[in-house]
């Protein structure tokens, strides 16, 4: 989910393709990425991908087919995966698990009524990924020979620490909360081509890129004060207040600075008191600032991409079209003839 501040996003945000990425390391949030494969490649009346046994293969077709694509236009993807979550986001975690049983009662009523459009929609919020989906993932990027980093909590915060470390160029992931991680870049709508459905319309969604700096300019105010802000709105850690949106978090903390400050004016929002708990704001603090990240990580060497393995995951044991994995490691094994020629090229040289 991560804090809601699109509004305030919107006013520096700007578009670009993937030949502005060309040649770039970008840091992928891996979780938030196959979250959204499962989300949108589903089938007619809502129900993911699967395989002859039932397995789901959303994530599967979701990875191997952009990352080709990534691979294509001469980025450098690197898939960041979560770790252990924060105490602090159990209590999301419980709450999007309740939103998910509701929302499959109501996906299984509509298939029942053969009402495919209303069953795709509430199938979408049913998303739900374990640990072997997971592992196969990591399977498939390394079988792709793309490098994976096992972040030991938030993925986001450790694809800032990254990009910090100039290990990549730019945080990838869907929400804003890299922002106040720290990531300095921030891409959205990582894709060559996304589209989404707006009521009965369908839209396309640009390549996004913010700017941490320039954003943090724009408003007049500080990271620390951008967490101070996102502690107000809602976190993944912490609710927020209720009857506080962006623009009145906004104003709040460029009027008394910080949260402190505004308790201590006895702040009203809808005729009622802000109470928060100054130790809990303390602790959200830190996991902004000072996130748990591995600082001794290693990016793996890219390794040769293993064709044998890629087949007998994607055909033999999910029974993925054998014309269409052919014809997309056709495409890789050009990529690696070209990378194999130009190394050639080099050593002549």
């Amino acid at each position: 989910m991560g804090v809601k501040i699109n509004e305030l996003v919107n006013e520096v945000k700007r578009t670009i393709t993937f030949e502005n990425l060309f040649k770039k390391s970008i840091a992928i949030d891996a979780f938030n990425t196959i979250y959204q494969f499962l989300a949108i490649i589903r089938q007619r009346d809502g129900t993911p991908l699967k395989d002859f046994q039932g397995s789901v293969t959303s994530h599967l077709s979701g990875l191997f087919y952009r990352s080709i694509n990534f691979l294509e236009h001469n980025i450098k993807p690197i898939y960041v995966f979560d770790g252990i979550p924060s105490e602090l986001k159990i209590e999301t975690v419980r709450e999007r698990k309740k939103i998910k049983e509701e929302a499959k009662e109501k996906m299984i009523k509509a298939q029942d009524d053969e009402d495919f459009k209303e069953a795709k929609k509430f199938a979408q919020l049913t998303s739900k990924l374990d640990s072997e989906m997971i592992e196969e993932s990591k399977k498939l990027i390394e079988y792709m020979g793309i490098p994976i980093v096992q972040a030991s909590s938030e993925g986001e915060a450790q694809s800032a620490y990254l990009v910090e470390n100039n290990d990549a160029w730019a945080c990838a992931s869907q929400d804003y909360d890299t922002l106040l991680f720290g990531g300095e870049r921030l891409i959205r709508n990582f894709a060559i081509s996304r589209t989404k459905k707006v009521r009965d319309t369908t839209v396309t969604l640009d390549i996004e890129y913010v700017s941490l700096n320039k954003f943090l300019n724009n408003l007049g105010i500080t990271r620390e004060q951008l967490i101070d802000m996102g502690i107000l709105i809602g976190t993944d850690f912490f609710p927020g207040i209720k009857g506080i949106g962006q623009k009145t978090a906004l104003d709040l903390i460029k009027k008394y600075d910080t949260i402190e400050y505004i308790l201590k004016n006895n702040v009203m929002i809808g005729g009622k008191e802000i109470f928060l708990d100054l130790e809990l704001v303390t602790q959200i603090r830190k996991i902004f600032l000072n996130p748990d990240i591995k600082k001794d990580y290693k990016i793996p060497k890219p390794k040769k991409i293993d064709f044998e393995k890629l087949e007998d995951l994607l055909i033999e044991q999910h029974n993925f079209s054998k014309q269409r994995v052919e014809n997309a490691l056709d495409r890789l094994r050009k990529l690696n003839d070209a990378k194999v020629q130009a190394s050639l090229d080099d050593f002549i040289q």
